[in-house]
C-alpha cells in the first residue's frame, strides 16, 4: 500500500489510475413510453455479471451502495481524490474516476493513500466523512486527514475538516470508523511513538469526540506477533469494522505489502470496555489470503459493502496477479460474496480469479446505456473533455463507444427522464435553468431538477428531447455536422437538427 515500498514513479501511479476502462459488449433496451430506437451505433446495456478486476490500477479500495448506486474509492497516490459512480457493478468498470476534492497544501500534500467515505450521524447531520493519509512524502509524517460532505451526496462536494488526532503527535495511517454502543471510534495502524521507524504498525482505536477530532487516549489493540504477520515487514495496517448480529469484528492486513503473502487477518469484539485490548481476541490464522492456483497474489486492505437488496454481504479487496508484484499500481480492486458460519463469524473463502464470470449482487437493477444520435449528422451526444468535469460542454461527435458517449435514461416522472452519463454519472443539464433560446448545454450533478429532465415526443422513428423547465427542444447549435459542435436548447423545429434516434 505504501509509496515507500514502490519504486515505480508517482506521475505514472497516477496516469494510470485514471484510464478510462474500454466499454465492453452491449444491447439494446429503451425506456417505457419512448419513441422507437433505430439501430443506429449500438447501444450501451451493462451486462448483469461480471468478472474481476473492477480497474486497471486500484490499490486500498472502499466501495458502498448508496440511494441506488455503487461508490468506489481508491488511493490516488498524489490526489486529487477520486470516486467513481454506478448503478451496477457492470457499469462501474467503465465509469471514469471523477474528482471529488483537490485541495492538497504542502503539509499533506503526498502520499495521499487509502481513502475512506463513511456515512455519520456529526454535528451537521447525516454527512459523509472522508478519511484519508497524507503528509509531506516523507513517511514520518504521514496523518490522518478528515473531510465533510456538503449534504448527503457521497460525490461530494467536500470541505476539509482536518488532522483527526488533533493536538496529539501520533504516527497513524489508514484511518477507518466504527460505531459501538452508540459511541463513535476511530481504529488506524500506528506506532507507540511520533516516529514510524523503528516501531511495528500496529492497530490502535481511540474515541471520537465528533467525525474529526479523537478526544481521549488510545490503545493498540493487536500487534504483528504471529509469524504469519511477520512476512516481510512486521505489519497490521487497514483495520476494518464488520458488524452482523450483534457481533463487531475487525478485519487488518498483516504482514508486507511488498510480498505476495499479504492478507487478511481479523479480531473479535468479546465485550467491555472497548477501548482496553483485553476486550479484543484475535483469530489464530489468517481469514483471507494467496491463492496460488487461481493466480491472486496479495490479497488485502479491504472493505465491506451489502448488495442492493440488503441480503448479501461483499468484500472488495486489492490484488496482485503475480507473485513478483509488489506494492504500487499492479494492484488491482476486485469483490466477491461471502457468507457466515454457524458460530456467527464471516467466511471470506479464497480470492477468485481474475476472469471468473460473476453473478452481480442481489437486487442489482438491469441497467441500459445508449448513444443518442442526431438525425442530420449522424453523430451522438458526447462529453467534451475534461469530460468528468462539472460544466464540461455537451457537443456531438462520431460515435466510437466511449463511455462519456452512453447515457442512462433515468425515469424522472410524467414522461420525463434525466440523462445521466455512464462515464461521469453525472446528468445532461441546461445551464443555469435557462429558459432562454441558445441555452448552453452541460455536464452537471445530477440533482432532480427541471432542468436536467426531458420529455421523448415521437416524430416517426425519432424523437425531439423536450426540457421540462424551459419546453424547448435540445438540438445541435446551428444545425452544425461537425465534430465538436455543441449542443444548445432553442424552440422546437421540425428541420432533422431536432430530431434524435437511440441505440
Amino acid at each position: 500500500m505504501r509509496t515507500r515500498r514502490n519504486h515505480v514513479p508517482w506521475r505514472l501511479r497516477a496516469a494510470l489510475l485514471t484510464l478510462v476502462l474500454v466499454a465492453a459488449s452491449f444491447s439494446v433496451s429503451a425506456p417505457q413510453g419512448s419513441a422507437a430506437a433505430t439501430a443506429y451505433p449500438p447501444s450501451a446495456a451493462a451486462a448483469a455479471s461480471f468478472t474481476n478486476p473492477i480497474n486497471s490500477t486500484g490499490p486500498d479500495p472502499w466501495m458502498t451502495y448508496h440511494d441506488g448506486n455503487y461508490y468506489l474509492m481508491t488511493t490516488p497516490w498524489n490526489g486529487p481524490l477520486t470516486m467513481r459512480k454506478a448503478p451496477t457493478i457492470a457499469a462501474l468498470k467503465q465509469a471514469a474516476p471523477v474528482p471529488i476534492f483537490d485541495d492538497f497544501p504542502a503539509d499533506r500534500c503526498c502520499w495521499v493513500w487509502a481513502p475512506e467515505f463513511h456515512l455519520v450521524d456529526g454535528p451537521n447531520g447525516p454527512r459523509w466523512y472522508v478519511y484519508y493519509s497524507a503528509g509531506t512524502g516523507d513517511i514520518e509524517t504521514q496523518r490522518v486527514h478528515v473531510l465533510e460532505s456538503a449534504g448527503t451526496d457521497p460525490m461530494g462536494p467536500y470541505t476539509y475538516k482536518g488532522m483527526v488526532f488533533g493536538a496529539n503527535d501520533w504516527w497513524g495511517i489508514d484511518g477507518s470508523v466504527v460505531t459501538i454502543d452508540d459511541r463513535l471510534y476511530l481504529t488506524w495502524s500506528g506506532v507507540p511513538t511520533p516516529q514510524w521507524a523503528g516501531s511495528d504498525p500496529s492497530i490502535y482505536i481511540a474515541e471520537l469526540g465528533n467525525p474529526w477530532t479523537v478526544t481521549g487516549p488510545r490503545t493498540a489493540i493487536s500487534t504483528p506477533t504471529l509469524d504469519w504477520e511477520r512476512q516481510g515487514t512486521p505489519m497490521n495496517e487497514g483495520p476494518v469494522a464488520l458488524q452482523h448480529d450483534g457481533d463487531t469484528f475487525i478485519v487488518c492486513s498483516a504482514s508486507a505489502c511488498q510480498t505476495p503473502d499479504y492478507k487478511l487477518g481479523m479480531l473479535t469484539y468479546t465485550g467491555g470496555d472497548v477501548l482496553s485490548a483485553e476486550s479484543w481476541a484475535k483469530h489464530p490464522q489468517p481469514v483471507f489470503q494467496r491463492d496460488d492456483a487461481d493466480g491472486v497474489y496479495g490479497p488485502g486492505h479491504n472493505g465491506f459493502f451489502t448488495s442492493p437488496d440488503g441480503t448479501e454481504s461483499w468484500i472488495v479487496y486489492h490484488g496482485n496477479d503475480s507473485a513478483s508484484q509488489g506494492c504500487g499500481s499492479t494492484r488491482t480492486t476486485r469483490v466477491q460474496e461471502f457468507t457466515w458460519n454457524a458460530d456467527g463469524t464471516p467466511d471470506f473463502g479464497t480470492p477468485v480469479a481474475n476472469g471468473t464470470v460473476l453473478e452481480p449482487p442481489s437486487g442489482e437493477p438491469e441497467v441500459t446505456y445508449h448513444a443518442v444520435a442526431n438525425a442530420r449528422s449522424g453523430k451522438v451526444i458526447d462529453v467534451q473533455a475534461p469530460n468528468t468535469a462539472d460544466r464540461a460542454v455537451i457537443g456531438q461527435y462520431a460515435p466510437n463507444g466511449s463511455a462519456w458517449q452512453k447515457w442512462r435514461f433515468v425515469d424522472a416522472g410524467d414522461g420525463y427522464y434525466a440523462l445521466e452519463s455512464l462515464n461521469s454519472g453525472k446528468c445532461l443539464d441546461v445551464l443555469d435553468f435557462s429558459t432562454a433560446d441558445g441555452a448552453a448545454v452541460i455536464q452537471w450533478p445530477c440533482h432532480g431538477g427541471t432542468n436536467q429532465e426531458f420529455r421523448l415526443d415521437p416524430v416517426g422513428d425519432s424523437f425531439r428531447l423536450v426540457n421540462r423547465n424551459s419546453g424547448k427542444c435540445l438540438r445541435v447549435a446551428g444545425g452544425s455536422t461537425a465534430d465538436l459542435a455543441p449542443l444548445e436548447q432553442r424552440a422546437c423545429g421540425s428541420d432533422d437538427s431536432y430530431l434524435w434516434s437511440r441505440a
